[in-house]
């Protein structure tokens, strides 16, 4: 389908708008490093992804409930001896998550501020919404966006509904995104456009090892690449 017929472009927001997965892995890295007496390292980050996925369901997504994974596996993974102290550092080290400096995307700024002049522009994410919301008010992105949409998954379900409250049609729609898996595959199911912008890490979680092959579908290296195409 053209490009052309697009009306309303969405961008995901962690890793797409501004770096964000870094953090959890340095997190995790150090969570690690703490449990060294009670497990080695990549046992350590194999239990504590299990523990993320049995969670996920309660929890949703977001730095709030991966402490509260951290302290479950700590006390776990301790048969509960885990020091009070080890619990304050993790709780103190998510607190600095949550107030870490933000750092945009490279050419992340240039393409909306371009973009937002031609179409609707939708900020589409998953997670906590009070930090989605500081995140995005500390990045001045804010003025570029037309409507945030701020859900507990990615689903089609999900996305028909945000196409529907932008009263177009899912062939006038793109999203934009670095997970194949939450932004772009469920969009593409629907009959809507997507473009996929790596990020240099993903969370297991999100990663699809199959190439997307689908004639609305388009793989970037940068976002301003989109400013050539549309």
């Amino acid at each position: 389908m053209p490009l052309s017929r697009i009306k309303a472009i969405a961008f995901d927001a962690d890793d797409t708008l501004w770096v964000n997965e870094t953090l959890f892995r340095e997190a995790e890295r150090e969570f690690c490093v703490l449990m060294q007496d009670y497990l080695p390292a990549d046992r350590c980050n194999e239990l504590l992804f299990a523990m993320e996925m049995k969670n996920l369901p309660l929890y949703g997504y977001g730095i709030k409930p991966f402490t509260l994974s951290l302290i479950e596996a700590a006390i776990e993974f301790s048969d509960g001896t885990v020091p009070i102290a080890t619990i304050e550092t993790l709780i103190a080290r998510c607190k600095r998550m949550l107030e870490a400096p933000l750092e945009l995307i490279d050419g992340i700024e240039e393409t909306l501020a371009v973009l937002s002049k031609k179409y609707r522009v939708v900020m589409a994410t998953k997670g906590d919404l009070l930090d989605q919301e500081r995140k995005l008010i500390k990045s001045g992105l804010e003025p570029y966006f037309h409507h945030i949409e701020i859900v507990s998954d990615k689903t089609e379900v999900h996305y028909q509904k945000l196409v529907n409250h932008l009263d177009i049609s899912v062939e006038e729609f793109l999203m934009v995104g670095n997970s194949v898996k939450s932004d772009i595959l469920p969009v593409l199911a629907i009959g809507g456009h997507g473009f996929h912008i790596p990020f240099h890490t993903t969370w297991i979680h999100e990663i699809v090892k199959e190439p997307v092959e689908h004639p609305n579908f388009r793989l970037l290296s940068s976002a301003t690449e989109m400013l050539e195409l549309l």
